[in-house]
Formats: structure tokens, sequence, C-alpha cells
């Protein structure tokens, strides 16, 4: 089993640089794993022609050779490129299947705008077509629940022979959030997500964020 990062993330407004409005498109960091005879992509964030092109650069894969796609949470930065992946099985987590499934019936009975509903129906379409993803994703990879930032975000845990590695999604949104114990902005409930904040710490000797490249925990490490 083997990992790489694909692209690199960004948040659109950082409000650890001081950031007071968004500056740019908003999309997650997008992670390769490979498990077995499952190739596995997370979070694919960037447009699908530039998704494309970067699996490409960076693995030498091919949009049909991804088996399964998981999404951390359903925010659109983290899936605009999901239907590039057709022939994959979409992964999400239950809990995040049915509170965005719950709200999004919710805004789609009460939106007057027919435009908006359109969206809405999108989105609803999209995710059906997610599935509830099972405890364990593949060999070595296994569903780690990090609620709060969306009410069912949830990373992947990969136990390697000499670290354990978390990709974190927005439970962690960036290096600096996680070295200074700050949850991102926005989260559906801040307690909660500081909780999950300190769990992936306490767990993880790497951490994947949501939107920046790989952080070795330090904590952990004993540096």
């Amino acid at each position: 089993m083997d990992y790489r990062v694909i692209s690199i993330g960004t948040l659109s407004r950082n409000e650890l640089w001081e950031e007071a409005a968004a500056v740019r498109t908003a999309h997650a960091t997008t992670t390769l794993i490979r498990a077995g005879k499952q190739v596995i992509l997370v979070d694919p964030a960037l447009p699908a022609p530039a998704l494309g092109a970067r699996l490409f650069e960076r693995a030498g894969l091919k949009p049909e050779q991804i088996t399964d796609v998981f999404l951390t949470n359903f925010r659109p930065a983290h899936r605009w490129g999901l239907p590039l992946f057709e022939s994959a099985k979409w992964w999400i987590s239950e809990a995040e299947r049915e509170a965005v499934g719950r709200a999004l019936i919710d805004q789609f009975q009460h939106e007057q705008d027919e435009e908006a509903k359109e969206l809405m129906r999108r989105d609803i379409e999209t995710l059906k077509r997610c599935q509830n993803a099972p405890d364990k994703l593949a060999p070595q990879v296994d569903l780690f629940p990090l609620p709060g930032f969306t009410p069912g975000t949830c990373g992947l845990l990969l136990p390697m022979p000499t670290c354990t590695v978390l990709v974190a999604g927005d439970a962690v949104a960036t290096g600096e959030h996680m070295e200074m114990g700050r949850v991102l902005r926005g989260a559906y409930d801040a307690q909660q997500a500081q909780e999950s904040l300190r769990e992936a710490v306490e767990i993880a000797d790497v951490i994947i964020p949501g939107h920046d490249n790989v952080r070795i925990n330090l904590s952990r490490r004993g540096f």
C-alpha cells in the first residue's frame, strides 16, 4: 500500500493569513491511495480537465484506472472533478450522506428560484450515486470519523509499517491550523470539530490536511 498527493489544495480565504474575504477559488487536497487491487482517489477537487492532467503527471494514471473515489465531505470544493470518474465506485461516510441528504431535500422543498432548484437537483443526483463507505475501504485503509466541520466529515487512516498516516479532510484544514490548534471557520459544530482536530493530532504521525500539503506531526515524532 502506498499514497501520494495528486494536487495540493487551498482555501478561498485563510483567516490565519489575515484574509478578510475570498481571494481565490477553494479546492481540497487530492490524494491517491493504492491498496491491493484498489486505486482510490480522495477528494477529486480540481475541475475535470485539470485533474485528469494532474493525475497523469503525478501517477501516470488515466481516470478509468481509478477504482474508488472517497469524499471526506460533500462540500463542492472536495468534488469538482467527480464526473471524471464515472467507472469508479463513489464513497462517502454514512453520517455525511444522511445529513447532507436531509438538508438538500429540505432546501429543495422550500426553494422558489428555479435555477437554484436545478443546482440542488444535480447535487441530489450526485449524492444518490455516492454509497455509504464501509469501515474498511480497502486493506490497510480504514475510515476514521472526524465530525464537526460537517456532520459526517470522515478521514482515512493508513497504518504503514513505520508510521500512521491520516488523510484528514477538513478536520485539519492546513499545517498552520494543525500547529495552532485551530479549526476551519464555518464549522457545523465548532466544539466537535476541535475534538476531532485533537484526535487527529493524537493518532497520526503524518497528516494530509484538507487544503495543504503533507505534514509531519512533530508532536508524535518526538521532535
